[in-house]
């Protein structure tokens, strides 16, 4: 019997996170996000805007009252939002996560989201952003990034900033 692969949305979906817990590497409590709290947050970018992971990661940690943010699963997250936005894209849906306003924190385009490179550039382009070619064999980047930089609200009013959660 053959396994069937879970979609994007699914895998976005999951249940069982967030939590904290002691950073393995000795910096403070790391945050594991949910998949779905990276989403809510690349849904804030406006148009014409830009976030970094570093912001998302600061912000979450922030939200939950960690010191951090898992780099790890930030990334995993990202990628599996984006998916699901080209999923959900692909059946029609208008209103999906515009993962690709969100960069590297040097205003490097990412190579793992859907398309890679071109397709983030084509679309940021079209949002009017300068995009110029990467130093040696580095991945484009967006010219003048940080004037463009939207700072990111929480994406869970219900949360007291700084307090500790445990979801």
């Amino acid at each position: 019997m053959t396994k069937r692969h879970k979609s994007s949305r699914e895998k976005l979906e999951r249940e069982g996170l967030p939590k904290v817990v002691d950073d393995p590497r000795g910096r403070g409590r790391m945050l594991i996000p949910k998949p779905l709290d990276v989403d809510a947050l690349v849904r804030r970018v406006h148009r014409g805007k830009l976030a970094t992971v570093d912001q998302i990661r600061e912000r979450l940690a922030r939200d939950f009252g960690a010191d951090l943010t898992c780099p790890l699963t930030t990334g995993i997250f990202l990628r599996i939002a984006a998916e699901a936005a080209e999923e959900d894209a692909s059946r029609g849906e208008r209103d999906v996560t515009p993962y690709w306003r969100v960069i590297k924190g040097d205003g490097s385009l990412n190579e793992k989201l859907p398309g890679g490179v071109e397709a983030q550039a084509a679309r940021l382009r079209e949002e009017g952003h300068t995009v110029e070619p990467g130093k040696s064999k580095g991945p484009p980047r967006v010219a003048n990034f940080a004037n463009s930089l939207q700072s990111l609200q929480s994406a869970h009013p219900e949360l007291v900033e700084g307090s500790p959660q445990n979801p």
